[in-house]
């Protein structure tokens, strides 16, 4: 006989898990929700800002447990919920990621308090109420047939449950299937569902967290299921308006640091700009969402109201256009000095970002790539440590773009290279960048350089006109011409082993000295090969790299 799963305690560890098993469920079904996303807006991407929502709240609870250290208490289940919740509201895309921003605070409203003698049902049952509530409040003009109605529905189940003397489990058991069946309904009370043959977006991830919830307490896996509910047609574009218009143009969005009262009267004035109206949150932080056609008073009326920031405006037309182009499921972006390198980028698929010796790219110019690569999820290489602070400053505005974008620390070009090399498209994005990063942290780099001025280095007084062999950034080695200086470098980069040697030629250095290379290393390491490639015009004299 089976062995029977035993339910879980209601504490800090089952959030964590709910929280990892809610980002694989969204992760698992976020282009069929993106797919049947046709309300308030058709814009194709409400999977995608649940997904990124519960990301933004997983991150958070990550860092939670990782403050734990020996000798410190375990993290109370008040500090997991609050700081679950917090995640999720200071990263909260768009609209739906917004509503379960207020979801989850709610949740963490009951949780975080004492229970009182209350059992975990109890606590539950309340914190699902308090969800459903709290999430109507906060939406200015409340619409049925929304994830609204399927956390109402939620609520109401789990409330049952509890009544019934179930346990927690089974409270989130019935929240589960309360939604499934509220979820269904959708069509019906929703015309543009109705037309378009879809159940709502944001229910299918009311739904998919809820899941992931009763799998956290019960310890059992819900059944696979479409994020559709049922076979339905690709949906298309709600039909317009009397006045040709489909609603405002623009949706912004904005952390505001301000009181109640103050936010009291942004409602009433954003209310008065435009529609899809929500803000969340509370203790002084605020998620405002709006949908409007002058962008500019939505924020005016942040700043009135308090201080305004992380704020993004998006043209619907713009966001729909997109959606119409197919997106590669992930791409590349690696930034490189050297047009022969950008070249030898592009052979190996990535999109390049052309860097010139001295000049640091602005984020702007890494953005616009990650933009023309067009995929859902990006790995940006950005070759050079100085380019750290500017690649994480792109990878954020990517993330607000809906874009999952990790960086891996390549710190020469010759370890973007190296990371290129073991790229696997079709691999899971997570082992693709862990790949990456080991293919990448493996490679020693070095590189020579010609001496403008007399100055000091780690390796001595050098004068101008020196060559000087750097080792992972260091100067390693002066010498007086450019064959006994990279000699000399590569005798120290292979002295602590080495499978592979990479150089990559400037564009006035002889294939002679290739030639030369080779050859010194094939003497004295023969189980070494080498490869060489051209970095073109604006590329270092010569580049190293041992694997």
């Amino acid at each position: 006989m089976p062995h029977e799963p035993q339910p879980h305690a209601l504490d800090a560890e089952a959030v964590r898990t709910w929280s990892s098993l809610a980002v694989a469920a969204l992760g698992r079904a976020r282009e069929d929700i993106d797919a049947i996303n046709v309300y308030p807006v058709a814009d194709a991407d409400t999977g995608t800002n649940l997904y990124l929502t519960a990301e933004s709240a997983d991150r958070a609870l990550g860092g939670a447990f990782g403050e734990v250290t020996e000798g410190t208490p375990r993290t109370s289940l008040a500090h997991a919920v609050r700081t679950y919740a917090h995640g999720a509201l200071t990263g909260a895309r768009g609209n739906s990621g917004t509503i379960l921003a207020q979801l989850l605070r709610g949740v963490a409203d009951v949780l975080a308090d004492e229970p009182g003698g209350r059992p975990p049902a109890r606590l539950l049952a309340q914190a699902l109420t308090r969800a459903a509530d709290s999430a109507y409040e906060a939406v200015a003009h409340p619409v049925e047939g929304t994830m609204l109605t399927v956390a109402r529905a939620a609520a109401r189940a789990g409330e049952a449950a509890e009544s019934a003397a179930g346990t927690a489990a089974d409270v989130a058991r019935a929240a589960y299937d309360g939604a499934r069946t509220a979820l269904a309904e959708t069509p019906g009370q929703l015309a543009v569902l109705g037309r378009a043959g879809v159940v709502d977006a944001g229910g299918c991830g009311v739904v998919a967290v809820l899941g992931a919830l009763w799998q956290a307490l019960s310890g059992r896996e819900p059944a696979a299921e479409p994020a559709r509910g049922r076979a339905v047609p690709v949906p298309q574009p709600p039909e317009p308006c009397a006045n040709g218009q489909e609603g405002p143009a623009y949706e912004v969005v904005y952390l505001l640091e301000a009181s109640d009262a103050a936010v009291g009267e942004l409602r009433a004035r954003l209310d008065g700009l435009g529609e899809s109206l929500v803000v969340v949150g509370g203790d002084g932080l605020w998620n405002v969402h709006v949908h409007v056609d002058d962008p500019g008073a939505a924020v005016e009326a942040g700043v009135v109201a308090g201080r305004p920031y992380r704020i993004r405006i998006t043209h619907f037309g713009d966001e729909q256009r997109r959606g119409r182009a197919e997106r590669t499921q992930r791409a590349v972006v690696a930034v490189v000095p050297g047009e022969g390198l950008a070249a030898l980028c592009g052979e190996a698929g990535a999109t390049a970002v052309h860097a010139r010796p001295g000049e640091v790219p602005e984020a702007a110019g890494l953005i616009a790539a990650i933009r023309r690569a067009h995929a859902r999820e990006v790995v940006l290489l950005p070759g050079g440590a100085e380019l750290r602070a500017v690649a994480a400053a792109a990878a954020e505005q990517a993330r607000a773009d809906g874009v999952r974008v990790a960086v891996v620390p390549t710190r020469s070009a010759v370890q973007v290279l190296a990371a290129l090399a073991v790229h696997d498209p079709d691999g899971s994005f997570d082992e693709d960048v862990v790949a990456m990063t080991a293919a990448a942290g493996a490679t020693r780099y070095g590189e020579l350089a010609v001496a403008e001025r007399q100055s000091f280095t780690s390796a001595g007084i050098c004068q101008a006109g020196d060559v000087l062999g750097l080792i992972d950034g260091d100067v390693a080695v002066i010498g007086a011409s450019l064959p006994e200086t990279a000699e000399a470098v590569l005798e120290r980069m292979l002295g602590s082993g080495g499978e592979l040697v990479t150089l990559v030629l400037g564009p006035d250095v002889p294939d002679a000295l290739a030639e030369r290379l080779e050859a010194y290393v094939q003497h004295g390491h023969l189980a070494v090969d080498t490869v060489t490639y051209r970095g073109g015009r604006y590329s270092a004299p010569l580049l190293i790299g041992v694997e």
